[in-house]
Parts: structure tokens; sequence; C-alpha cells
């Protein structure tokens, strides 16, 4: 990326961060102020009133470095084996009394069924609570959020692996740490709590919870989410039957050279997810030939043991081999291929 470039992006993204924060009323006392307290003394001297005295006292108020990171909605994320750019969303703020740079860090949590990979962080650049490819910026960290500023929207991006079963969980975790927000658009080196006793200077004292599995007062904050696998589970029976042969007809046929037999495909869904784009192909065999006039009924019902003759001819023969696509197959239905062949 060229250098005006990445300055491009970095105004866009300090455009973004202006966007999404909306500071909150501003109820604690900002760090760095000067508080000034003055007493006056009134006195007499043999019932004379004399020059009044007057007595000062000022400190600077110190930092309070304190930051949320929450799950946003509270549900797990549903997902497919193989998905990419599946979605979680966060919501974090700075209940702090001094502007910070957060720095944001995913990752996944062990003890669960799977893990996910390529994690991304964006934005919620439009601020309309929903990831929207080429308009949400990616970033690593929100730039020089104001005190006291709730709930700014980030959405983690994560890949699915193949494989996965219906029911299974995989948990990720998103962290925020505070940063000094010193130059606007990079992020700030990370805050260090002042040790020892109170100075004459704007001290550091980390105020976030050992909340939600995270350690108290670290500067640090992170919330769980989760993607919960929904698959389709298929399993596929096929089954033939005899309808006629040559010398009996259709009365008591018999599997004999110039009989007509029907085939059966039926797909079964057993998991909690539609399957779509149901793919069927079979190769006959040699001793077979493909009988034209029934054709490829696709998308039929079935019951019990049997196949309904009720599908569409929408599917094709070519060069030894039958295919049909089923559009799709909900979870606890079945859905058919039926063909016809003849014994060589």
């Amino acid at each position: 990326m060229s250098s005006a470039m990445r300055h491009g992006a970095t105004a866009s993204l300090l455009a973004v961060t202006a966007a999404l924060t909306s500071p909150a009323f501003a109820a604690q006392t900002p760090a760095g102020a000067t508080i000034t307290n003055t007493v006056n003394v009134s006195y007499k001297v043999g019932g004379v009133t004399q020059p009044q005295l007057t007595a000062s006292d000022s400190f600077t108020v110190d930092r309070k470095v304190n930051l949320t990171v929450v799950e946003e909605g509270n549900a797990t994320t549903q997902v497919s084996p193989g998905q990419s750019t599946a979605v979680t969303s966060f919501l974090i703020s700075n209940l702090s009394n001094a502007p910070i740079d957060i720095a944001l860090a995913a990752s996944n949590l062990a003890g669960d069924n799977y893990e996910v990979s390529n994690f991304k962080i964006y934005a919620d650049t439009n601020n309309d609570g929903s990831y929207t490819a080429g308009t949400d910026l990616q970033t690593t960290f929100l730039d020089q959020i104001a005190a006291e500023t709730s709930n700014i929207r980030v959405f983690v991006l994560a890949d699915i692996p193949l494989g996965g079963t219906t029911g299974q969980i995989a948990n990720v975790r998103l962290a925020g740490t505070a940063a000094e927000a010193t130059t606007a658009g990079s992020l700030g080196t990370i805050i260090t709590q002042t040790a020892g006793a109170n100075t004459a200077g704007t001290d550091t004292v980390f105020a976030d919870s050992a909340a939600s599995g995270n350690a108290a007062r670290d500067g640090i904050d992170s919330a769980q989410d989760s993607y919960t696998i929904l698959t389709a589970a298929l399993t596929a029976l096929k089954t033939s039957r005899i309808v006629s042969d040559p010398l009996n007809g259709t009365t008591n046929p018999k599997m004999i050279p110039g009989a007509t037999i029907e085939y059966c495909v039926a797909v079964s869904s057993g998991g909690g997810a539609t399957a779509t784009d149901v793919a069927i192909s079979d190769t006959l065999p040699t001793t077979t030939a493909y009988e034209p006039t029934f054709g490829v009924k696709v998308n039929g019902t079935y019951s019990g043991s049997t196949c309904a003759a009720d599908g569409a001819v929408a599917g094709a023969h070519a060069a030894g081999v039958v295919s049909g696509t089923i559009p799709s197959i909900a979870a606890g239905e079945t859905r058919t291929v039926l063909f016809r062949v003849t014994i060589n």
C-alpha cells in the first residue's frame, strides 16, 4: 500500500471512530484537572476587624482508566461448516475520565468443540448494527475514544472449518487493552498503572473489574461469544424395484434380460439445517441401459419405504451417468431422484 493510501485509510478510520463515539454525560472530573479550594479566616482584635486571611490548596485529578467489552445480544451465532467470515458482535465502552486508545485482539478459547480461524475485526462504520462488507472498516484498535463513551460496536469475523456437526460450539474472545491516546491515527503505548504513593502529577489508576473471567485492575477487559454449527447431516438410500419384463409384463415380472427396473435414490436430512443444491450422480452398470421414456424425476416424495413418482422430470442422462439436483431438503425431510433402466 502506498503512503497516500495508508494516509487515506487512516483518515477514514479516524472519521469512522468519531462517528461511532457518542459520549454520555460526563459525570467524572477529567483527569489532569486542577481542583483548588480556598478558605477565608476573619477575626477581630480589641473589637476591631482585622484583615481577612486566606489559604488555598490545589491538587491534580488523577486518571481513572476503566474500559469494558461486552458481547452484544447474548446469543450464539449459528454457522455452517466451511462458512467464511462468520460474524459476532461486541460493544466497547471507555468509562475512564480521560480519552484512551483501545487495542483489540480476538482469539479462540479452550474447552470447546472446534476452533475458528482467520480472525478479522471491523468497526461498525455506518453504525447500522450489522456488518456490511465493503463499508465497515477493518481495524486493530479504536482511536482516541473520549471519556465516558459507551457502546462502540465492533464485529469479529472468522472462518468456520469443514466437517463440523450440528450443536458443536466454538468459543471466541475479544479483548480490549487501554493505550495512550497520543497521536491520532496510530495506536499509543499500552497504559501502565502508577506504582507507589500519589504524586503531584496526573497518576493512573486501573478500575476495570474481574467480571466475565477477567483479571481485575489490569487495564484489559474482554468478553466471550460463540459460533454454533447448524448443518444438514444427509443420508442417502438407493433401492430398486422391478416394473415389468418382456414375457410377464407387469404381472409377477421377473428380473430377466429386457426387464424394466426402477431405481430410487432417497436423500434425508437428519440435521438442524436445510441442505441446498443436493446433486445426485449415478453411474449405471454396463449391464443395464437407461430408459429415456420415463426420464429422471427429481424432488419427489418418500413415504415409509415407497418412492412416489411425483417428482418433476428435471434430471439428465449422458454417457451412462444419471444426474439430478434437488433444490433443497429441509431438516427431517426426504426427497428423491427416480429413474428406470432395462436389463441387457
